[in-house]
């Protein structure tokens, strides 16, 4: 699935990822490949880019913002954030 992350701003990430993991304001949530359709607000944390199955990741501290998840294609905005 293709990720992209977006700030006011710049683009900080594109490309193919295994899945997402998100700070939901409810919890902790994850996005893999064909997930069904999604819009949900995010809270202040960390978002994990998951690269493949095995252990290889990349971390976000992100501050608020939303998530879209449509057609196999994850699109976050967010206010700010840096690679942790």
């Amino acid at each position: 699935m293709t990720l992209e992350i977006l700030t006011p701003e710049k683009k900080l990430y594109s490309g193919e990822v295994y899945g997402v993991q998100l700070p939901g304001i409810s919890g902790l949530f994850e996005v893999l490949n064909q997930h069904a359709p999604l819009v949900s607000a995010l809270k202040k944390g960390n978002l994990k880019i998951l690269k493949d199955n095995k252990n290889n990741f990349q971390n976000y501290s992100i501050q608020s913002g939303f998530v879209e998840v449509l057609n196999n294609k994850v699109t976050v905005l967010v206010e700010g954030a840096i690679e942790a």
